[in-house]
């Protein structure tokens, strides 16, 4: 496989800039090997889903994590990634190759700074704060914005509306830097059609890192995954396999749902408790032990999630289906439309 094999023209008119609203009024297509493609809408997923089937969402919750530090004179752009096992942060920084372990960093006039523990070269570091817990969540609400995608324009920065857009209903516990986007479209609507229908839903975590926004740069056989922590508590893995064995479908809410998902499955394809990092990159030739359908949003060109829609769903189907979303006017991107896919034979 080569990484044109994922690529393909989108025109700058499809890429959403704000989400639709309300939410469950985004468009859907339904995609499934051998079938026509189908155009619905958000608030008609229940009715795509039978009774007993399991949908599973990430309960992350996006941080602030964009900050613009100083070390000295120099300006050091920081991205939060990852809190690592020991309480210093994985981060990518701008100006990266300045910084060298014992270097601190200061954040304007606030009173809270960073000592750099390593420089990992390529743009990440690892940092130590000096403030924890609900000091460190308030200084990120005071010195931190939102670290939005590139392709969302922005060019004073986030807003008041993007915090409220860029969160989802299941968020829950802190610690993303990019939104579980797929999860974007639900309303309490969608989830009370869902439970009349006796669908049943639980969540899982997976903090959604920095390394999401970064292209594959190399050949797709040596391209690494950024690691990304996650937990599946053991209630919800008996959930999941309980489902499974009673021959109902795993449906995942986005690629972050699916990718731990699969992190978590043996070979049996039985899910088991989960609590670490993972970074598994899923492409064709894969062989999905755990999930049965996918609800995503449409993905780059040339990127990792574009690669494991075509590895659950068959690279042909995908093309298929991205050349009609385009042409017949689908957004893309973390505010744009979804698709519901079948995992192909």
């Amino acid at each position: 496989m080569q990484i044109s094999d994922f690529d393909f023209d989108l025109p700058r008119e499809n890429i959403a800039l704000e989400p639709a609203r309300p939410r469950d009024s985004a468009r859907l297509l339904r995609v499934a090997a051998g079938q026509p493609l189908a155009e619905t809408r958000i608030s008609d997923l229940p009715s795509l889903l039978e009774p007993g089937d399991l949908l599973i969402a990430n309960d992350t919750a996006v941080i602030r994590a964009q900050l613009a530090a100083r070390r000295g004179e120099a300006k050091i752009g920081i991205t939060l990634d990852r809190i690592l096992s020991d309480g210093s942060w994985h981060a990518l920084a701008k100006n990266a190759r300045k910084l060298k372990p014992g270097d601190t960093l200061h954040f304007g006039t606030d009173s809270v700074t960073a000592e750099v523990v390593e420089n990992e070269g390529d743009g990440a570091i690892s940092m130590r704060f000096s403030a924890e817990g609900e000091a460190f969540d308030d200084f990120l609400k005071r010195a931190g914005v939102l670290a939005l995608p590139p392709y969302i324009d922005r060019p004073t920065g986030p807003t008041a509306q993007d915090d409220s857009d860029y969160a989802t209903i299941f968020e829950r516990y802190k610690g993303a830097v990019a939104a579980p986007t797929a999860g974007l479209h639900f309303t309490p609507e969608v989830l009370a059609a869902l439970d009349a229908r006796g669908v049943k839903r639980h969540t899982l975590t997976l903090h959604v890192g920095a390394g999401t926004f970064l292209p594959v740069r190399d050949e797709i056989a040596t391209h690494k995954m950024h690691a990304e922590w996650g937990r599946i508590d053991a209630q919800t893995a008996q959930l999941i396999n309980d489902t499974r064995a009673s021959g109902r479908r795993i449906v995942a809410v986005g690629t972050t749902s699916l990718r731990l998902l699969e992190s978590a499955a043996d070979e049996q394809g039985i899910v088991h408790p989960w609590e670490g990092e993972t970074s598994i990159f899923i492409k064709p030739g894969y062989r999905f032990r755990a999930v049965d359908r996918l609800m995503t949003n449409f993905h780059l060109p040339r990127s990792t999630l574009f690669m494991l829609v075509c590895a659950l769903a068959g690279t042909e189907t995908m093309r298929e289906a991205y050349r009609h979303a385009i042409a017949n006017g689908f957004r893309f991107y973390s505010y744009g439309d979804a698709c519901l896919l079948d995992r192909a034979p």
